[in-house]
């Protein structure tokens, strides 16, 4: 992989982590469009490595609010912060229970390469339309988002649904962040509530699995893909997909404000059609 290469998938991957559109989807597209031919393991250690570029700029931009739930979480102060620790936590057991037990599994499945990745786009149109369609077009007009009540702050259990909403976007071209945003939206939470729960949530999953891999660099067969791929391609790669997803979480939190998300649902739409198409 040459350095124009990983800072594209750099680039790629900040926009995609935090737009409703699949960042591991867009990614085996942007591999397929440039013709790069990885092997698993370089593919994955690639990956990660931008996910955790990605989850950085998470705790940039929302450090505000990162920094007041870390001191309430381990001190135990056992207040408002550490209650949404606490929520954070259980969202994350499905994503842990699939990734940990299932995903080898679910991956051999469903398969890989851009006809699932395809499906999967035309599945997240769907579920964006859907949310928008019964639920953000009533908020517009001054109802409420469920008969008689109005939009409610994050439960337990809503926050346990939208954990399992995570753990279904394992797929590639289901968007991560598209399916948790859309979930919450349908269950009756603040869209701007929804949006930085779904942005702090992937923290645990994503860092888990980093440190999972970190032994692996420590072995001969990561050295081996470290020394392919090239320490400054990967560099770069990281320093891009940083950049970008400061910029792209920013910029997520005012679309959702707003209720924009049809439009990524359209996209989607012609992407996820191309893909099958052109498989």
């Amino acid at each position: 992989m040459d350095i124009i290469n990983a800072i594209i998938m750099g680039i790629v991957q900040g926009l995609a982590e935090y737009l409703p559109i699949s960042s591991s989807g867009h990614l085996e597209i942007c591999r397929d469009l440039l013709g790069l031919d990885l092997t698993g393991a370089e593919s994955l250690e690639f990956d990660v490595l931008l996910h955790v570029a990605t989850v950085l700029s998470t705790i940039v931009i929302l450090w505000r609010e990162f920094a007041p739930l870390c001191v309430s979480f381990f001190t135990w102060r056992r207040d408002a912060n550490f209650t949404y620790v606490c929520k954070i936590l259980l969202s994350c057991i499905p994503v842990a229970i699939v990734g940990v037990c299932f995903k080898d599994n679910i991956e051999a499945f469903f398969g890989t390469g851009l006809r699932i990745v395809g499906i999967c786009l035309l599945v997240t149109a769907a579920l964006l339309t859907f949310s928008y369609a019964f639920r953000t077009r009533p908020l517009e007009a001054g109802r409420s988002l469920r008969p008689g009540k109005a939009p409610r702050d994050i439960t337990y259990l809503d926050a346990f649904i939208i954990g399992c909403a995570q753990a279904v976007a394992v797929l590639p071209g289901l968007s991560r962040s598209g399916t948790t945003i859309a979930t919450g939206i349908l269950i009756g939470d603040k869209r701007e509530q929804v949006a930085r729960f779904s942005f702090l949530m992937v923290i645990i999953p994503i860092l888990g699995e980093a440190l999972l891999d970190i032994k692996d660099y420590f072995t001969e067969p990561a050295a081996t893909v470290a020394s392919s791929i090239g320490w400054l391609p990967m560099l770069l790669g990281f320093l891009a997909s940083f950049i970008v997803g400061c910029i792209a979480c920013k910029w997520m939190l005012e679309i959702v404000k707003k209720g924009k998300l049809i439009w990524f649902a359209l996209y989607c739409l012609v992407v996820g059609v191309l893909c099958i198409i052109f498989n």
